[in-house]
């Protein structure tokens, strides 16, 4: 496993970064306790020394996990959201001053730990940023050293530039094949001012592991159900095979090209992978290789003419 440095921050992670969304349960439906452990011991075996976790997955419960399962484990670092309050229904965002110092106080116990690594806003707004309360917190909270970096976890460009500006030191945004316009029209701001950038989303929350087909239905409680309406669903499944010229050589499935594309992205420190066993942790890892190079010049040179014949903004 390869690593990349964090920005600024001083830390290096791991290509890979694991995602623990879908090991909450909530996501993609039920994970068992001892696999969500396996998933978690494999990835370190395998180099992952970066994983990213939110207060909000299980209402803190995943954070005490990885609490329990990192107990005694050096070299791993963990990247913790806060801002989504779970005790209420529908769940609320708080970026108040008085929350957050309680939230990163909550999230220091569960993990177990005297200080976070990476603490990103979870999804702000705009105006959030700009009001400084909560970026003034979290620099006061980097000064005691309770957050070793802070960012923001960010939904478009717009709240990615006010990120940039407001100092974030890495900031987690949605990149994959089919949604990179966000962060190559930030990749100016990017390198000038050399903050980390965590890429989530990489395959598409499954869609571009490219074994769907048109008459999928995901069951009761997958968050999938609310993204896409079979009509979306399907037109999404079409524009795949406009993709598949990249599956060549070493690149061994669509999955291998989306992860691997990326990972080909010298601006993106690590990409953010979410499995929910660990045979699907393996096949990624197997399939992406071990880089450094992780798709061919031609076809990145190819890939925005394709996209843009098939409606996809680049």
């Amino acid at each position: 496993m390869r690593t990349r440095p964090l920005g600024k921050t001083g830390l290096r992670v791991s290509d890979f970064t694991l995602g623990t969304w879908g090991l909450s349960g909530e996501a993609y439906g039920p994970v068992t306790s001892e696999e969500r452990a396996r998933v978690v011991h494999r990835a370190i075996d395998l180099g992952v020394n970066f994983i990213d976790t939110s207060d909000a997955y299980g209402a803190g419960a995943v954070e005490c996990e990885i609490g329990r399962l990192l107990d005694g484990q050096s070299g791993v670092h963990v990247c913790a959201r806060i801002g989504v309050d779970r005790s209420t229904q529908p769940a609320r965002k708080h970026f108040e001053r008085e929350y957050l110092e309680r939230a990163v106080e909550r999230s220091l116990k569960r993990l177990g730990r005297e200080s976070i690594d990476v603490c990103l806003l979870h999804n702000p707004s705009v105006d959030v940023l700009a009001s400084g309360e909560a970026t003034m917190l979290m620099e006061d909270l980097a000064k005691t050293g309770k957050v070793l970096a802070w960012g923001v976890s960010v939904g478009t460009e717009a709240v990615g530039r006010a990120a940039i500006d407001a100092g974030s030191k890495v900031i987690s945004i949605g990149y994959n094949l089919l949604h990179s316009a966000d962060l190559h029209r930030l990749s100016g701001d990017v390198m000038v001012s050399g903050i980390g950038v965590l890429a989530r989303h990489v395959l598409a929350y499954g869609l571009l592991a490219g074994g769907w087909n048109k008459e999928l239905e995901f069951p009761e409680g997958d968050h999938r159900t609310m993204r896409w309406t079979q009509e979306g669903l399907g037109r999404r499944i079409e524009q795949l095979e406009a993709l598949r010229f990249l599956v060549r050589g070493e690149v061994s499935s669509l999955r291998a090209a989306a992860v691997r594309f990326v990972l080909a992205n010298h601006l993106v420190s690590s990409a953010i992978v979410g499995p929910k066993t660990v045979s699907q942790l393996e096949q990624v890892v197997r399939e992406v290789g071990a880089g450094p190079v992780y798709m061919r010049d031609d076809a990145l040179s190819e890939l925005p003419r394709v996209l843009d014949r098939i409606g996809v903004e680049t």
